[in-house]
């Protein structure tokens, strides 16, 4: 199959890159010309694990290829997928949908042939409608089938989440089209991936729906965690204990300073917007959101009780600064209002994160950035454990505390334990424990 993927970011170019691993002819397509140039030259600009050798490898193998002309990339597709950005309006948390309606019309001009276009990015429901509408609008004699084909990828494991989903879901009742995604998902429909085919709609509304769910997980067991600390329960222990149900599940049970990223904090907003624009208000959502919101903030205070009275002159070394391990992404990253709050209160930061550093460097620039974990607890009166990366789960601690003027470490991600750390000489403060 001859696939265009129209947007080069990170669901764009993780899902060109596996679509030409598994045989396709792929042509990925971005307006940033720095962008493009940067993937001819061999360089990914995003960090995503194994990317960059299944990039290369499929370049090598001539199946996937990099350009700013989408006309030339659109010519003799099989099927063009739209994966630009949806960001959050501003003002409003409504879908910025402008990038994908712009990409529509120029899809539309460039058609050369019967297309299947698929809809790749997160959308509010009804966008495939519009989308339609817009093709038929700028081409009245086009031949177009529109498809939503929501992504579920998790940063940090995207390759593996493509190449082994969960379900892949398509909505469209166009018989042409279903005949197009089943050939390009063919590999995975073999190995027995499950294919859920449903309406446009349904499709569109199933991807709003997961993220929702997954993010009242995460607020259902923080605020677990805070009545934990209140009734001096372990919240470690009540998240196996009803994470062994089989009915709840043990994911996404996991205490800490909140959900960030590129997609729950967008995708519940849009969600509420939707619900709002159709009368049909959706409460736990509304909860979930707001929860989430004074929770970072209320991580950063917890930070500034670890130092004691007044915190001001007092230097904290966070720890991660990602939303996530296993990527660079900083977009409503917790550690930016968790930070936010010690500078507020006259601390001085020192920070370390694996990957995340140049990103965060345009976010938080007022910070101090240091090579490594025990370079930012040098002469630090607390530490913080703000992202579970896994080199923070193996850190000397004694070498740690040795190094600060003051050994507290405040662990917002319930890596350590308790004993482990005050054997160590540290005053230790956890989350929900």
């Amino acid at each position: 199959m001859r696939i265009t993927m129209i947007g080069s970011g990170y669901v764009g170019l993780v899902s060109g890159a596996c679509f030409a691993d598994f045989g396709h002819s792929v042509i990925c397509v971005d307006k940033a010309a720095d962008k493009i140039e940067a993937l001819l030259a061999g360089r990914i600009p995003i960090y995503e694990p194994g990317l960059e050798q299944l990039v290369s490898s499929n370049v090598a193998a001539g199946r996937l290829s990099f350009t700013t002309d989408l006309a030339a990339g659109v010519a003799g597709a099989d099927a063009v997928f739209i994966a630009v950005g949806t960001p959050s309006r501003r003002g409003d948390g409504h879908a910025d949908l402008s990038y994908v309606y712009a990409a529509t019309e120029e899809i539309a001009r460039a058609a050369t042939g019967p297309l299947v276009v698929v809809t790749k990015s997160t959308v509010p429901v009804g966008t495939g409608d519009r989308v339609e509408q817009i093709l038929r609008d700028t081409r009245p004699d086009g031949d177009f089938a529109v498809v939503s084909n929501p992504e579920f990828l998790r940063e940090g494991a995207a390759i593996g989440d493509f190449k082994r989903p969960d379900r892949i879901v398509i909505g469209t009742d166009d018989d042409r089209a279903r005949a197009v995604m089943r050939e390009v998902y063919r590999p995975l429909y073999l190995g027995e991936s499950p294919i859920l085919f449903t309406g446009r709609r349904t499709a569109e509304l199933t991807k709003y729906a997961a993220n929702a769910f997954l993010a009242t997980k995460i607020t259902f067991i923080n605020e677990m965690a805070d009545l934990c600390e209140a009734v001096g329960a372990d919240v470690r222990d009540v998240s196996r204990g009803i994470g062994l149900d089989n009915r709840i599940g043990r994911k996404f049970l996991h205490a800490g300073p909140g959900y960030g990223g590129s997609c729950f904090p967008k995708d519940t907003l849009a969600l509420l917007k939707t619900a709002e624009d159709f009368e049909s208000p959706v409460r736990i959502v509304e909860a979930v959101v707001q929860v989430n919101d004074t929770r970072k903030r209320a991580m950063g205070r917890k930070v500034l009780n670890a130092l004691g009275g007044d915190a001001r002159g007092k230097t904290v070394a966070v720890l991660g600064l990602t939303f996530k391990p296993n990527t660079d992404d900083m977009r409503d990253a917790p550690s930016i209002a968790i930070v936010q709050s010690l500078i507020d209160a006259g601390v001085n930061v020192r920070a370390y994160d694996p990957e995340g550093a140049e990103t965060a460097k345009a976010v938080m620039p007022d910070i101090t950035y240091c090579a490594d974990a025990y370079d930012a607890a040098a002469g630090a009166d607390a530490v913080a454990i703000v992202t579970e990366w896994d080199v923070f789960r193996a850190l000397d601690l004694k070498r740690l505390a040795a190094t600060m003027a003051a050994p507290v470490l405040v662990d917002l991600r319930n890596i350590y334990d308790r004993a482990e750390a005050e054997r160590a000489g540290f005053a230790y403060s956890a989350v929900g424990r």
